[in-house]
């Protein structure tokens, strides 16, 4: 049975490559992100492939302007299937001493709160109607700290916690949680963690074939599809020569 599924962030990166696999896959798709026209391009590019698509344009930080769009669904597409927290990003690599305060607040407020702000705006009605799925895009970053990495690090580790929260908060419907959690995956990530230098995100891909976002969704559109009883509670995603957050081996 197709599904209607809301993706956060979709825009670039694996929000993108999650669009485009559920496309595929024939489902219904509600993209949201902080880009009106991107967007449109994407909704365009499934359109012309048969894929009905709905697009949101607000921050996931703006918890006023998620509540009035979700609120503005038209009622056939109120009764989402598959929820996608995806928006997320990582600012900064530098001590946890000398890190941006500014940086911080938006990794908390992105990637912890505007995903707890789509989980209360949209669970509710998958455990009214005993039905649905929660896949929260964490990271490899959220099992272990690494050099740097501290904030973003935490805000990861918070979303596996949140995960595994919400799975035994709903454990008594049908509802499915599912914990992703990627390492190196060749996105726009880096170049925003290094606020636009480029160049300093390309040496994060040297020398090692990374991930990338259709990977990741490629695993999110498996765990969506397992039969009703089976729940992939979570996943971890590495490149062949990453053996951990912070284990690397370029060649």
């Amino acid at each position: 049975m197709n599904k209607i599924v809301m993706i956060t962030g979709a825009t670039s990166g694996i929000g993108l490559g999650c669009a485009r696999k559920f496309a595929e896959n024939g489902d219904k798709l509600i993209l949201t992100g902080r880009k009106e026209q991107l967007l449109e391009e994407i909704r365009q590019e499934l359109t012309s492939k048969g894929t009905e698509v709905l697009t949101l344009t607000f921050d996931v930080r703006d918890r006023e302007a998620a509540t009035r769009c979700v609120n503005s669904l038209p009622e056939e597409w109120r009764d989402i299937d598959v929820l996608v927290n995806n928006a997320g990003l990582a600012l900064g690599l530098e001590p946890e001493y000398e890190g941006s305060f500014e940086d911080w607040e938006t990794m908390i407020d992105t990637n912890i709160k505007g995903l707890l702000t789509m989980t209360r705006l949209i669970v509710p009605g998958m455990v009214a109607r005993n039905r649905g799925h929660i896949i929260n895009v964490g990271s490899v970053a959220g099992d272990a700290a690494y050099a740097n990495g501290n904030v973003y690090c935490a805000t990861k580790s918070a979303v596996k916690t949140i995960t595994d929260g919400l799975r035994i908060d709903v454990a008594s419907s049908a509802v499915r949680v599912t914990n992703l959690k990627p390492g190196l995956v060749e996105t726009n990530f880096s170049n925003t963690r290094f606020h636009g230098d480029t160049e300093r995100a390309a040496n994060v891909y040297k020398g090692i074939k990374p991930l990338t976002g259709d990977d990741i969704a490629d695993v999110a559109v498996y765990a969506a599809n397992a039969p009703a009883h089976v729940q992939i509670a979570e996943v971890l995603i590495l490149a062949t020569h990453q053996g951990s957050g912070s284990v690397i081996v370029r060649k």
